[in-house]
């Protein structure tokens, strides 16, 4: 793990928040601010290779700035780039980055979460047992994550303030695109960047 900004201390939990931040978006660091009630440090994880999608739009090097702009005013915030990106092996990264005592905790939506929670690990129970590693809060996408019973201890819902259903970095760069109003999704620190690497 590679850090790029990293806030002081050592946490006794940390929230990772990992994405391909293609833009970053409000709804991103509004995932970051809530989760801060819970956990003592947040650190955003770009991963260099995705499990699921390959890098197109803006580059490493592009997300990596914008990132940095945006989080720009928090001390609880860091940043940090992963070699690889599925949540098992962040979490390896962040244990090996911030040692054995501290708790992880994954910040993610509704559709992340049911994107994890149905990938095909190659192994029954693999999920759960992740889930002995680590656990999730999960912000609320076009409805409430509904979490089996048998995990409910280790997934728990993370309440945003505003709503934010219809924000996300698909949408910015469709909107870039088609001409119509964007600024709104993003942080204001990088409206001016955004701007520029996407039209």
């Amino acid at each position: 793990m590679e850090f790029f900004r990293r806030a002081a201390g050592r946490p006794s939990r940390l929230g990772i928040l990992p994405g391909t931040f293609n833009p970053v978006t409000v709804a991103h660091l509004a995932l970051a601010r809530a989760a801060l009630s819970s956990v003592d440090e947040v650190v955003f994880v770009l991963p260099r290779a995705f499990p699921h999608k390959e890098y197109s739009g803006a580059s490493f090097a592009e997300r990596l700035e914008l990132l940095c702009a945006a989080v720009s005013g928090n001390q609880a915030l860091s940043i940090a780039a992963a070699d690889r990106g599925l949540f098992v092996e962040i979490a390896g990264e962040c244990r090996a980055a911030y040692g054995e005592g501290v708790r992880l905790t994954f910040l993610c939506g509704r559709d992340a979460a049911q994107r994890i929670a149905g990938w095909d690990y190659g192994r029954p129970g693999a999920f759960a047992a992740m889930l002995r590693e680590f656990d999730l809060l999960v912000a609320a996408r076009g409805g409430q994550y509904e979490s089996p019973d048998e995990l409910r201890a280790a997934i728990r819902p993370l309440e945003l303030t505003g709503e934010f259903d219809h924000v996300s970095a698909t949408e910015v760069r469709q909107r870039i695109a088609s001409g119509q109003p964007w600024e709104h999704m993003v942080p204001p620190a990088v409206r001016r960047r955004v701007r520029e690497i996407y039209a």
